[in-house]
């Protein structure tokens, strides 16, 4: 009663005087602490700033509106610009970096959140401590960096890939004897790291192939994406490169592994701007480790374009191993599907004839044809309310529906292998194709 009679004289007191913007935030004040006048403090803080637009503490509790209500974008907006005009407190400044972590944006959210605790280390956030696992209760800011957001120790290794043997090996070589032998290759003086390029058609499996080497050798794995590092602003995009090579260094042996490489490793005379070609440079520095030790570090890069990388990532102590990764062979489709099909209702499949009527396909084609198979069975069940099971037909007849996606793949990396090749590189290319 006491709460409602103090907020009543407050709002009658305003009918009177609206204009008296300390009155009024004297009433946003209170209200923010009740959920239940949520709609009356969003209204009340708009009408306190159309007489006093600048009012930054009224603006930080607005951005804690928005984001309450989930309009995580419009917070972050508010925030950023009290964080510019440095009126923005470090409670607020909790609230960004919650907001950034809300929006993915892990980089930013982790930097300001480092920042925050080097001012005050009392003001930690149990959601910001869980995600970037600094242990709660006093954590120093230096903790968010002990182990990295995007590390991650992988459970599989080449026993849990299918086919790819010859793949397999060039990998051993490179990475997995070198980390068993360091000391033998020490002796002629081989380090142990450097840098492998994956390339082959879409789906094929690089990914999980690179994730299973990590855990082949017990290794960490980071898994670097393109959104994870280029940023509009400039040199923000170096910055992120190198905080992803410095997080590998910290977490010996690891292998830090790059998708769509191409598009961070573009030819450089294509470029017409210099940002590219500055997160190219960046990149080569960072491979040739000349300011820090890449020794224990193992890069992996992905493509599905590797003529578009520009070659001064190919010579010798950056990706000096290119290697093809084909589409999965027979068997190694045959194991696909008993994955996908797994803990599915199933009739006697012929997995043998189902992987030679599916020339060409890559793994995530495979499983497109299983989800169409799947479908058409829940069709089926719907018309006769009776689940039925998926068998060899419903397999083959959803081929028919679903064309390969490595085909054109080949299409232009078979001109590629005709007509520029002078260094060999996409020999391997030709012999797959010559053996089918």
């Amino acid at each position: 009663m006491y709460k409602q009679a103090e907020l009543n004289e407050l709002a009658e007191a305003l009918k009177l005087s609206p204009e008296n913007t300390a009155l009024r935030f004297m009433l946003i004040k209170k209200l923010q602490f009740y959920p239940e006048y949520k709609e009356q403090l969003e209204s009340n803080i708009n009408t306190l700033l159309q007489y006093s637009p600048n009012h930054s503490d009224a603006k930080e509790i607005l951005a804690k509106v928005y984001f309450d209500k989930g309009k995580v974008s419009a917070a972050i907006i508010i925030a950023e610009e009290l964080l510019g005009s440095n009126s923005l407190s470090l409670e607020g400044q909790v609230l960004l970096a919650k907001s950034y972590l809300a929006e993915n944006d892990k980089m930013r959210a982790r930097e300001l959140y480092k920042s925050i605790l080097d001012q005050d280390e009392n003001m930690s956030d149990e959601n910001l401590d869980k995600e970037f696992r600094v242990k709660i209760g006093g954590p120093s800011a230096d903790d968010i960096i002990e182990t990295s957001m995007f590390l991650e120790k992988p459970k599989i290794n080449f026993s849990d890939v299918g086919g790819l043997d010859d793949v397999k090996k060039e990998i051993d070589l490179k990475i997995i004897k070198p980390l068993a032998h360091a000391e033998l290759y020490a002796q002629y003086g081989k380090k142990v790291g450097g840098g492998i390029l994956l390339f082959g058609p879409p789906g094929c499996g690089k990914t999980y192939l690179a994730k299973a080497t990590a855990g082949e050798i017990k290794a960490g794995f980071i898994n670097v994406g393109l959104n994870d590092i280029l940023d509009m602003y400039i040199g923000n995009s170096e910055k992120n490169l190198h905080e992803f090579f410095e997080e590998a260094r910290d977490n010996k042996p690891c292998v830090l592994f790059f998708d769509e490489i191409d598009a961070l490793g573009a030819k450089r005379s294509d470029m017409r701007q210099t940002g590219g070609k500055n997160v190219i440079n960046q990149f080569l520095a960072e491979l040739d480790g000349i300011e820090s030790d890449n020794e224990g570090v193992l890069i992996i890069g992905a493509t599905n374009s590797p003529w578009h990388i520009d070659s001064a990532f190919r010579r010798p102590g950056r990706f000096d191993r290119i290697i093809f990764v084909p589409p999965p062979d027979v068997e190694s489709k045959k194991e696909i599907l008993k994955i996908a099909l797994r803990e599915k209702p199933i009739d006697n499949i012929d997995y043998e004839k189902v992987a030679k009527a599916i020339p060409n396909y890559s793994g995530a084609d495979i499983n497109a044809i299983v989800d169409i198979a799947i479908e058409s069975k829940l069709v089926e069940a719907m018309e006769t309310g009776t689940p039925q099971p998926i068998r060899t037909k419903d397999l083959i007849d959803a081929s028919k529906k679903h064309k390969a996606s490595t085909i054109d793949w080949f299409t232009t990396a078979k001109n590629y292998a005709m007509f520029a090749n002078q260094s060999g590189l996409y020999d391997s290319i030709l012999e797959y194709l010559d053996k089918k």
